[in-house]
Order: structure tokens, then C-alpha cells, then sequence
């Protein structure tokens, strides 16, 4: 194991703060610094860092925890990889006795492997078996540097060119499977090349990892792009392509693209804030990723059918991180690389300025969807308005936008007010019906990691009000367990949390949430964080501590009324003086 010691040295030297800022833009108010949450889909900022105790909760979801605990999530680590991280960093060496984590070798392994594809894939391509390959970049208007700058690369048509490769180098199968980079037949059991005779676009992380590839098809059957399926480094829904290149400009915005090739002939032109999903619709975690980054998006997407859809679907994600969402309109072309191609760099750079509001694409495209010289038409219209009015925030915004509607549909400003008030008025009692759901549907969550607390929440909560009086006071620890054991809690993960707690009294460690870390899910971590929280708001005192270890004992020793039923006489007078006494 990761000696305690240590991981409390790389605590000192990566400030949550500090570590934190890199991924969530914080403000400071007062003693902490707050933010969006990473986590999780908000637009008022409910993320908390607390640089006293060194963590961080999200009063949002529940995620909380200490600066490791943030890196397993925002990153997706394990325990020991996320130590690791944070080790190099902070240019600490990881103790050599320290256990491998059989996850962070596989995921060691298949960043090697993928470094390795995309060097044999790019010696491939200025190979003479990769010439059309080459020529097909080059007719796609790509430069010699633009190829090299983004790695791009040819599998060859050839079942097991990389796989031998790999294999020689002492990889072993299952892993090169495991890294989606070849796979076994079902009929041979021999392994083989997943990407044949395909143009490879290596995924860079903003790490500088390879951690997975598109391929687009040159002859033969299958997808015309094939993307690798996540891996244990690499999920497409979490990931943007070229981001690794756009964030070391200072940006102001991000060129939200369909294609990987509409993202190189931009950054070719001189656009290197352009990125684009991998094979994917927009999600949300791409959104809050790009959150960390700026505070407006231009959408990209092609004009037809399928990307009118994606443009709509995007602007309401990326409003739910608080990213401005701007349309981008390309006349007399399909996408933005045959735009450049067509017209040049300084044209496309006007269109980008000229990109419409998020409000001005929804209602132009309201106006396109109805014949508006009918009173019909006009009515179906301005009914699609209202709703789109009503999902502003800002009452000011919506006068102003109604006041336009007025003067383009021949009605009033009022009147278009009056129908959104209404609508906001129903939304709201929809809303508070759904909020009911979700708090029984939260209580059934939290239930699944403390389910007892279900059937005893006194109990439950004089545990919880133990555990956070000793998070606050850890001097309280010597006293409080003399008085209450592990084995007395009702709830057996907080039995579990306050026997990691007694452990520090042989230790000498600090009492923190770092102790929380490689034995407890990020799930049990985030309620730690809670109970910490909590205590920090209600300022439990070490007498806090002793007054709920003495509850809890006394709910332990209280007996059922069948059972004081059955008690004698005797029994019964000394059961009643030894509660008296335990209520002193």
C-alpha cells in the first residue's frame, strides 16, 4: 500500500485550490472559492472548495471529497492512478513498495500500445503502400505540416500488420483487445487488425495521450468512419477532438465542428479554437469540459436536416453549463471545410462574427416552419416563441425579444408577456411535481449506500452528528471511544467511518478526508464530505461529539415495547433508572 505519510505529503504540496482551478473556473467568496460543478449539469454555481480542510462538495449532487478524490472523477482514475497524477504534478516520486493497481498497469499498457499504432500508422502513410492515403489528404487540401502537426496516419489493408508489431514488442493479446486495437476471431481464435485501409486521426487527451483513434474508410464495406469504442482510457462521450491543441491558445470562444476533418481545415486556416465530438452527438460532459474553458460556443454544424437537429440539441446543453451559444450560417457550402476551401480563411473569419445568438437561430427557424402571412401561421409561431421565452432567465432579455416579436408578428408586447407569464406559471407547478419525485428518488438513492438510515433516521442521525463533530474536533476522538464502539452504529457504513477515524488515534495522523481515500467508493467519499460539511455549518463542538456518542448508546440499549413487555418487575425498574441516568 501507498504509505499514509506520503499521501499526506502530496496533499500539502497540491493545493485543492490550485488543482481545482485547472478544470472549474472559481470565484472567491470570502474563506472558499465557488463554481460550476464538473459533475454535474447546473447554470448557478453550487460547487464548494474549502482550502481550511483542503476539500470540495457540490451541494448540487452530493460529490465531495479531498483533491485526490477530484482527480479520480474529473479524470476517471483509480485510487492509485489519481496519486500518481497528482505525484507528477507536483514532481513527487510515487513510493516503489507502493501496490500496482492491476487497472492503472492495463491502462499504462494500452497508452503505450496506442503510441505505438499511431507511430506505425503515420510511417504507414508516407510509406508507398500508403499513397492514396496520402494523396487523399493532400486532395482534401491538407499541408505536409497540418498531416504531421495532427498525426494523421493509414492502417494498411492487411489483417495483423499491427498486431505482429505489437506482439513483437511483448505486448500481449488480450491487452491489444482491451485497447480496441485488434481483435480475436470467433472462427481462427487468431487476432487481427480492427483498422484496415483507413485514413487513422489519432485522440490526443489534453494530457498529450493517445488514447484512441478515427479511421475513415478508403475502399471496401463498413462504417465510412469507425471510432474506437471506449476503452479503459478513453470515453468518446467525454472527450473533444483537438481540444488538446485549442487550449494552449488563450481562448475566447470554441468552433464547435461535426467532423474531424472540418476541425484540421480550421485549425489549418488559422481557427485553433475549433474542436468536435468524437463520433457522437454534443453530450453533457463534453459541454462541462468545455466550460472549464470559456464562456461561448459557435456551432459549426452542418446545414442539413441532421445537423439543424444537433445544433438545437447543443444549444440547450451548452445553456445548462452557462456557455453562450452562437449559430454559424455557411452559404454555398455544406460544412466549413468546403466553405475555406471555397472562399478562404478571412471570409469564414467574418461569418464567425456574424455567427447569430442562440434566440435569433431559434426564432428564425420558428419563422421558417410556418406560413406567417396566414393568421394560422402566425398564431402556430408565436406560440413556439412563448416557449422559447419562457425558458429565459433574465426578465429584461425576454421584454426585449418580445418587443421584436411584437413588431414582426403585428401584435403587442403585452399580450406576448401575458402568454409567457402563463406558461412559466404552468412549467412551475410541473416542475414542483417532478421535484416531489426527485426527493423521494433521492432518498431511495442515498438509501442504497446507508439503507438503515431508512428504518432508524434517529439513529442515523446522531451517527451522523458523531461523525462530523469528529471530522471538526479530532481531539474528541480519545474520549468519544471510550464511550462508543464500530459495532454500536445502526449504519454500517458510518460503523466503517468512524473505525477509520478511531485508526488515526495509533497513527498520529491528521483526521481529514484523505483517510477516506482508497478504502471507500467515490460515492461513500461525497456523504463523508457531507457530514463534514455539516459540520461545518452547524459548529459542532467536541461536546457535540461526546453528546451523540452517549444517543447513540442509549438507542442501542432502548428496547422494544414487546420487550419491555416481557421484563419483571426488577428487570423493569432498573431498565427505567438506567435510561434515566443515560439521558443525564
Amino acid at each position: 500500500m501507498i504509505p499514509q505519510s506520503f499521501i499526506e505529503e502530496l496533499k500539502m504540496n497540491c493545493d485543492i485550490e490550485s488543482v481545482v482551478s485547472s478544470y472549474v473556473q472559481l470565484r472567491k467568496r470570502g474563506r472558499i472559492s465557488t463554481g460550476l460543478c464538473p459533475f454535474h449539469s447546473e447554470k448557478t454555481g453550487s460547487f464548494t472548495v474549502y482550502p481550511e480542510s483542503q476539500s470540495f462538495y457540490c451541494f448540487g449532487c452530493g460529490a465531495g471529497g479531498d483533491v485526490i478524490g477530484f482527480i479520480r472523477r474529473i479524470e476517471n482514475l483509480e485510487y492509485v492512478e489519481a496519486i500518481k497524477f497528482l505525484a507528477q504534478r507536483a514532481g513527487m516520486n510515487v513510493p516503489e513498495d507502493a501496490a500496482e493497481d492491476k487497472t492503472a498497469l492495463l491502462k499504462t499498457k494500452i497508452l503505450e500500445m496506442n503510441r505505438e499504432a499511431a507511430r506505425f500508422y503515420f510511417s504507414e502513410l508516407m510509406a508507398p503502400n500508403g499513397k492514396n492515403a496520402l494523396d487523399y489528404l493532400l486532395g482534401r487540401g491538407l499541408e505536409p505540416k497540418t498531416i504531421k502537426h495532427f498525426g494523421l496516419g493509414y492502417a494498411p489493408n492487411d489483417w495483423t500488420r499491427l498486431t505482429d508489431l505489437l506482439a513483437s514488442k511483448g505486448y500481449r493479446y488480450e491487452d491489444m483487445e482491451a485497447a480496441q486495437l485488434s481483435r480475436k476471431s470467433n472462427k481462427s481464435g487468431r487476432y487481427y487488425d480492427i483498422f484496415r485501409d483507413r485514413v487513422m486521426f489519432p485522440i490526443i487527451d489534453l494530457r498529450g495521450n493517445v488514447i484512441g483513434f478515427g479511421g475513415r474508410k478508403m475502399s471496401g464495406d463498413g462504417p465510412k468512419y469507425y471510432n474506437s469504442p471506449d476503452t479503459p482510457v478513453f470515453k468518446k462521450t467525454k472527450n473533444l477532438f483537438a481540444l488538446n491543441f485549442a487550449k494552449k491558445q488563450k481562448l475566447e470562444r470554441l468552433i464547435l465542428c461535426e467532423g474531424y476533418m472540418d476541425v484540421i481545415a480550421m485549425h489549418q486556416a488559422g481557427f485553433t479554437e475549433a474542436v468536435a465530438s468524437l463520433g457522437t452527438s454534443l453530450t453533457s460532459d463534453q459541454c462541462r469540459l468545455a466550460s472549464s474553458y470559456v464562456e461561448e460556443a459557435v456551432l459549426a454544424y452542418d446545414s442539413d436536416e441532421a445537423g439543424q437537429k444537433a445544433t438545437k440539441r447543443a444549444i440547450g446543453l451548452l445553456d445548462e453549463v452557462g456557455i453562450r451559444a452562437k449559430v454559424l450560417s455557411i452559404p454555398d457550402a455544406k460544412d466549413p471545410d468546403e466553405y475555406i476551401k471555397k472562399f478562404g480563411g478571412a471570409r469564414f473569419k467574418k461569418l464567425i462574427e456574424q455567427s447569430a445568438g442562440s434566440v435569433e437561430y431559434e426564432l428564425s427557424k420558428i419563422g421558417a416552419k410556418y406560413d406567417t402571412e396566414t393568421p394560422e401561421g402566425k398564431i402556430s409561431a408565436l406560440k413556439d416563441a412563448v416557449g422559447l421565452l419562457a425558458d429565459m432567465k433574465n426578465p429584461l432579455e425576454r421584454e426585449v425579444w418580445a418587443a421584436k416579436l411584437a413588431r414582426d408578428y403585428g401584435t403587442t408586447k403585452e399580450g406576448i408577456l401575458t402568454q409567457v407569464q402563463t406558461k412559466i406559471k404552468r412549467r412551475a407547478r410541473a416542475e414542483g411535481n417532478r421535484a416531489v419525485l426527485g426527493q423521494s428518488a433521492q432518498a431511495s438513492t442515498f438509501g442504497g449506500a446507508v439503507p438503515e438510515k431508512l428504518r432508524n433516521p434517529a439513529s442515523a442521525s446522531a451517527e451522523e452528528r458523531l461523525l462530523g463533530s469528529l471530522m471538526r474536533n479530532p481531539e474528541a476522538l480519545s474520549t468519544v471511544s471510550t464511550i462508543v464502539s464500530p459495532k454500536d452504529f445502526v449504519c454500517e457504513l458510518y460503523g466503517l467511518f468512524y473505525e477509520k477515524l478511531l485508526s488515526t488515534l495509533s497513527t498520529g495522523f491528521e483526521v481529514s478526508l484523505t483517510l477516506f481515500g482508497g478504502d471507500f467508493t467515490l460515492e461513500q467519499q461525497g456523504i463523508i464530505a457531507k457530514l463534514a460539511n455539516l459540520a461545518r455549518e452547524h459548529r459542532y463542538s467536541a461536546e457535540d461529539a461526546a453528546e451523540s456518542a452517549k444517543t447513540i448508546i442509549r438507542f442501542k440499549e432502548k428496547k422494544s415495547d414487546k420487550e419491555i413487555g416481557e421484563l419483571s418487575g426488577a428487570e423493569l425498574a432498573a431498565y427505567i433508572e438506567k435510561m434515566r441516568k443515560a439521558k443525564k
